[in-house]
């Protein structure tokens, strides 16, 4: 039992949502990457993020502004299939979905440019950015508890005797404030650095009953239950954090040719819990000190590499290729969890732009990312699958000063499946299939002086 109540409580745990990029890192925090996806090589004022050293190389001094509104929706689901959920000798499927929702995530990039030098600064939505919710609980909870009344009552008890009502909610936001210079050494060479303060805010809650039904009440003795009720928890824990990421770029312009170098430090981060509350029956409260006040659980974001080069072909048409590189690996999770990885997270991204008219730029992008996933790593809480994904929109120029980027991103992931001997250590084969679906609109106003 005490297994079943410790494992329960950790499944009401969530990991929220990374829209593009890595496990803790957003790469999409302008529409201009959603409508071409590969602009580590840009120089405009989505730059401040994606290829900061590039700002140098703008055509005008003064300011430049740009406010970023973007809308996602992503639903996670998982199709369990075992011989356990009816115990009859046959294998059937349970279906679990969750959802998650950001119906705005705001970002803002700014820099002032004067000769050589350029100051630029930005607020993003760095990491997570939506709340999740699974309303019909996880195969895990179904899978433990029939496990546990098995191995009480000797088989006597089947899953037509007993119900499992669950649910829960899990949010984690990352707010980045970013800070940095750069400087024009030459005509082809540009250089920036800068940090970036990361500060977490989440949390989740959920419940968990497993009690037998009415009909069979009567057997609770049999589990050294007082009554029907196997295990309740109501439990909600408060989450805070932060972390500095130190930045350094440069930019190469080689007549019609921009390659963009970015390196962002590894942010160490430790989040705490900030306040908790837990109302437990039938469950000992040493079974869930991980989720009291007070207690501290590593998640750092990984270092990143960025490597961009952009190309003019003609005067109204461009195109650029990227690749990013997160040392996962190398970045603490709780219960060492990064070392079941088999590699950091690779992503590949592509893009071209053309200006079919004066006042209109259109643009598509690719990107495509490789996550090096292991069965130890994945669960039922937090899963992620290897994706591509497709951009598209355009740019619309208002007047001399003021634009509009306006794109759609869309990701098709690939399922997961996880098979398993012993599955959730109840002595039965079963199958997971994870799968993913992500869909994000942004919009962005670019204005200059």
């Amino acid at each position: 039992m005490n297994k079943f109540l410790l494992l329960g409580a950790t499944a009401l745990i969530v990991s929220n949502t990374t829209f593009a990029g890595d496990y803790l890192t957003n790469t999409n925090q302008h529409a201009a990457f959603l409508r071409m996806a590969a602009r580590g090589a840009s120089i405009d004022v989505d730059g401040v993020y994606s290829n900061p050293a590039g700002l140098s190389f703008l055509k005008e001094d003064g300011f430049h502004l740009s406010l970023t509104g973007q809308s996602a929706y992503q639903t996670r689901e998982i199709s369990a299939t075992s011989g356990l959920w009816t115990l009859d000798g046959q294998s059937t499927t349970q279906n679990y979905k969750g959802t998650a929702s950001a119906p705005i995530i705001p970002s803002f990039h700014g820099l002032y440019k004067k000769g050589d030098w350029t100051v630029s600064a930005a607020f993003a939505i760095t990491g997570g950015g939506g709340k999740a919710s699974f309303s019909n609980g996880l195969p895990m909870f179904n899978a433990l508890a029939t496990g546990l009344i098995q191995q009480k009552t000797q088989g006597l008890v089947k899953p037509s005797m007993y119900d499992i009502n669950s649910a829960m909610d899990g949010k984690q936001y990352i707010y980045g404030v970013q800070l940095g210079f750069s400087y024009k050494i030459n005509d082809w060479l540009s250089v920036y650095a800068g940090g970036r303060m990361n500060y977490m805010t989440g949390g989740y809650e959920g419940y968990l009953n497993a009690s037998l039904t009415e009909q069979y009440a009567a057997m609770a003795p049999a589990l050294g239950l007082q009554d029907a009720t196997i295990a309740d928890i109501n439990l909600k824990c408060d989450q805070k954090g932060w972390g500095i990421t130190p930045i350094l770029g440069a930019d190469f312009k080689l007549n019609k040719l921009n390659i963009g170098l970015k390196y962002e430090f590894k942010a160490n981060l430790n989040i705490e819990n900030v306040s908790s509350k837990m109302e437990l029956i039938n469950v000992d409260e040493a079974y869930l000190a991980d989720y009291k006040e007070g207690v501290n659980t590593p998640s750092d974001i990984p270092s990143m590499l960025s490597v961009a080069a952009g190309y003019e072909f003609l005067p109204n048409l461009r195109a650029s290729v990227e690749y990013h590189f997160f040392d996962d690996k190398h970045a603490g999770m709780a219960s060492d969890r990064q070392k079941t990885l088999n590699h950091g997270t690779h992503e590949y991204l592509a893009g071209i732009e053309w200006d079919v008219m004066k006042y209109i730029t259109v643009s598509g992008g690719f990107q495509k990312t490789n996550y090096g996933l292991s069965d130890d790593f994945q669960t039922d809480t937090s899963f992620y699958c290897d994706s591509y994904s497709l951009g598209f929109g355009a740019r619309i120029y208002l007047s001399k000063s003021l634009n509009m980027d306006i794109a759609y991103f869309w990701t098709n992931y690939n399922d997961y499946t996880k098979e398993s001997d012993n599955y959730y250590n109840t002595g039965t084969k079963g199958t997971n299939i994870y799968s993913r679906t992500n869909k994000v609109f942004g919009l962005s106003l670019n204005y200059n002086f």
